[in-house]
C-alpha cells in the first residue's frame, strides 16, 4: 500500500470531524461581522460598531454563508445524489478556508497600518483571523473532491439566459463597488475577498456551469456584456476619477489586444509595441488642428483614425521586414531598440536636430476634444437623471472601437490565417515545411497589431490632450506585455481581464506606488510557478503547460461526459464511457 492511499485512509476517519470544525468556524466568522473589528473609526470602512456591520463586512458575511454551505452541506446530504456526489464540496470548502483566513488577516493589516497598531484591533478582527485559521485546518483534512462535471444540471434556455443576467449584474455591481472605495486598505479587502470568492465558486463547479451556460448562449452573452459595460457610466453618480480610470483601462485593453495578435497568437516577443500607439498618437494630433500642430491638413476623424493605424501599420512592415528573419531573444532585443529609437526620433523633431514636427520633448498640447457627427466628446450632458462628463463620452467611444478590434481578433483567430500563426507559434520549421508562408503570415501579424495600436492611439491622443514622447516609454510596453502574459495569452477576455489587473491596482493602491514594479515582479513570478497559461487561459496552452497535471486530466475528462450528457442524454452510453 503506498504512501499516498496510507494517509487517505488516515484522514478518511476524520471527515465528519473537519466538516463539523468547517461548521463551527463559519459560525464564529458570522459572530464576528456583529462585533466590532477596529477601536478606530478611520480604517476600511468604518468597522468600529455592535451590531452595525459595514459594507465590506456584509460582503464578508456573504462569504461566511457560502463558506457554512460547504462545510455543512455533506453532512446534510447523507444520501448520494447528485448535489452530493456532483458538486466538489470538499474542494470548496477547503478554498472558502483559505479566502476566510486571506480575507482576515488583511483586514487586521490595514487595521494595524490605518491606526497606528495592532493593539486598535478590536475582539471582532480577531475572532474572524481565528475562525479563518479553524476553517483553513479543517480544509487541509478534507480528502479532495472529484473534479466538478460541466453538464451535471441540464437548465432550459430561460434559466441559462437568467444565469447569464444574474452575473453580469453581479459583474457590473461588483466593479463600481470596487471603483467606488478610495481608501487602499478598503479596496485590498475588498479585491482579496472577491478573488477568494470567485476561487470558491470555480473549485465547487459554479463558474464551470456558467462556462456552459455561455457557450450555449454566446450572441445572447455577447450582447449582455456590452450592455452592461454601456450601463456603468450611470452607476459612478457622475465622478470623473473612476471614469477616468474605466476609460484608461480600455485603452490598455485595445492596446493589448493588438500585442496579443504578435505574442499570443503568433509567439513573437515584441518590446517595442509602445511606439504603434505612440506613432498612431503622434498622426491624430498633427492632423487635430491643434496650435502647436505643423500640418495644415485637417480631415474628419474617420478619416485621422485610418491614417493613423495605416501610419502605425506602415511603420510596422518598414521594422519588421528586416528584422523579422530573425527569432527568440534577438528579435526581443531588436524590437525593444526600435521603441526607443522612436522615442528618441520623436524628441528629435523639434526643429533642430530634425523638422519640426512633434515639437521635440514638449510634444504637442492643447490638442481640440474630438468631434463626431456634430458631437463633442468633451461636452457633458445629462441622462437618465445622471450626468454624464467627457470620460464617459470617451469610455462609450473606445467601447466601440474595442469591439471592433476583438471581432477583428476572433475572426483571425478561427481563419487560415489564425491558424498559420498558431502553426508558426508551435513549431515555425514544421509549419514551414507544410508550405506555410511564415515571414509573410508574422510580417502580417506585425502591420496588423500595429495598426490596431494606431487606432487606439489615434482616439488616445484626443483622450490625453497633449501628446510627448515621454508617454511612450519601454516600460510601457512591458505592462502590455505583462498584461498579455498575465491574463492569458491567445485569448480575448484573458487579455482584457489582465489588462484591467494591471491598470486598476496602481490606481487604487497608491500607498504601494513606490514599489509597483516589485509588486507586479512579484505577481508574474507566482502566475510563472502557479499559472503559466494565464488567469483564462486557451486550452490548448492549458494542456501544453499541464501535460502531466491528472487533476485537469478530470476537468477535461468530467468536460467531455458532460458534453456527452448534453448532446446525447443515453445513461447506457454515458456509464459506458466514464
Amino acid at each position: 500500500m503506498s504512501d499516498t492511499t496510507t494517509s487517505a485512509n488516515r484522514l478518511a476517519r476524520y471527515q465528519t470531524s473537519a466538516h463539523i470544525a468547517g461548521v463551527v468556524a463559519a459560525v464564529l466568522g458570522i459572530v464576528s461581522v456583529l462585533l466590532p473589528w477596529s477601536y478606530a473609526h478611520e480604517p476600511l470602512d468604518d468597522v468600529a460598531y455592535y451590531g452595525a456591520p459595514s459594507p465590506l463586512q456584509y460582503n464578508y458575511l456573504g462569504l461566511m454563508v457560502i463558506v457554512l454551505v460547504m462545510f455543512g452541506a455533506p453532512l446534510a446530504l447523507r444520501r448520494k445524489g447528485k448535489f452530493r456526489d456532483r458538486i466538489a464540496w470538499n474542494t470548496g470548502a477547503r478554498f472558502g478556508g483559505y479566502a476566510m483566513l486571506a480575507t482576515a488577516l488583511v483586514a487586521v493589516a490595514g487595521i494595524g497600518i490605518e491606526a497606528g497598531g495592532l493593539v486598535n484591533v478590536d475582539p471582532g478582527g480577531w475572532i474572524a483571523v481565528a475562525a479563518g485559521v479553524l476553517a483553513t485546518a479543517a480544509g487541509l483534512v478534507l480528502l479532495p473532491s472529484a473534479a466538478p462535471r460541466t453538464g451535471t444540471f441540464r437548465t432550459p434556455a430561460w434559466g441559462q439566459i437568467l444565469a447569464i443576467a444574474v452575473g453580469l449584474a453581479a459583474v457590473l455591481f461588483a466593479a463600481a463597488y470596487a471603483l467606488g472605495l478610495t481608501d487602499s486598505g478598503a479596496f485590498l479587502f475588498y479585491l482579496t475577498f472577491a478573488l477568494g470568492l470567485a476561487l470558491t465558486l470555480v473549485r465547487v463547479g459554479l463558474f464551470g456551469w456558467l462556462a456552459q451556460c455561455a457557450a450555449d448562449n454566446k450572441k445572447v452573452l455577447v450582447f449582455a456584456a456590452f450592455l452592461v459595460a454601456f450601463l456603468f457610466p450611470f452607476t459612478q453618480n457622475g465622478s470623473d476619477a473612476n471614469m477616468s480610470i474605466a476609460t484608461q483601462v480600455l485603452f490598455f485593453s485595445a492596446t493589448a489586444l493588438g500585442l496579443n495578435i504578435v505574442v499570443g497568437m503568433v509567439g513573437l516577443l515584441d518590446l517595442g509595441y509602445i511606439a504603434f500607439l505612440g506613432a498612431g498618437a503622434f498622426t491624430s494630433a498633427s492632423l487635430s488642428g491643434s496650435l502647436f500642430a505643423h500640418i495644415n491638413w485637417h480631415p474628419p476623424f474617420i478619416v485621422t483614425v485610418l491614417i493613423s493605424g495605416v501610419v502605425s501599420s506602415l511603420l510596422g512592415l518598414l521594422i519588421g521586414t528586416p528584422t523579422l528573419r530573425v527569432s527568440g531573444d534577438y528579435l526581443a532585443i531588436v524590437t525593444l531598440a526600435f521603441g526607443e529609437i522612436f522615442r528618441i526620433t520623436m524628441n528629435n523633431l523639434d526643429g533642430s536636430d530634425g523638422p519640426n514636427i512633434t515639437n521635440g520633448s514638449n510634444g504637442i498640447n492643447n490638442v481640440p476634444e474630438l468631434g463626431l457627427f456634430g458631437f463633442n466628446f468633451g461636452d457633458p450632458h445629462v441622462m437618465l437623471g445622471v450626468t454624464i462628463g467627457r470620460f464617459a463620452n470617451y469610455f462609450w467611444l473606445m467601447l466601440i472601437v474595442l469591439a471592433l478590434i476583438m471581432v477583428v481578433f476572433v475572426n483571425l483567430n478561427r481563419s487560415r490565417i489564425g491558424r498559420g500563426w498558431v502553426a508558426i507559434r508551435e513549431d515555425e520549421l514544421a509549419a514551414e515545411a507544410m508550405g506555410v508562408n511564415t515571414f509573410g503570415l508574422k510580417l502580417l501579424a506585425f502591420a496588423g497589431g500595429a495598426f490596431l495600436a494606431g487606432v487606439a492611439g489615434s482616439v488616445k491622443a484626443h483622450y490625453d490632450v497633449s501628446v510627448t514622447p515621454d508617454q511612450y516609454v519601454f516600460l510601457e510596453s512591458a505592462f502590455l506585455l505583462a498584461a498579455v502574459v498575465l491574463g492569458g495569452m491567445g485569448t480575448v477576455m484573458g487579455v482584457l481581464v489582465g489588462a484591467t489587473v494591471l491598470k486598476l491596482l496602481p490606481e487604487k493602491l497608491r500607498f504601494f506606488s513606490d514599489y509597483r514594479l516589485m509588486l507586479f515582479g512579484l505577481l508574474l513570478v507566482f502566475m510563472m510557478r502557479f499559472r503559466p497559461e494565464g488567469i483564462i487561459a486557451d486550452e490548448r496552452r492549458q494542456l501544453e503547460f499541464h501535460a502531466e497535471d491528472e487533476e485537469l486530466a478530470e476537468e477535461v475528462e468530467g468536460e467531455l461526459i458532460a458534453y456527452h450528457d448534453h448532446y446525447n442524454p443515453d445513461a447506457a452510453k454515458t456509464e459506458e464511457l466514464r
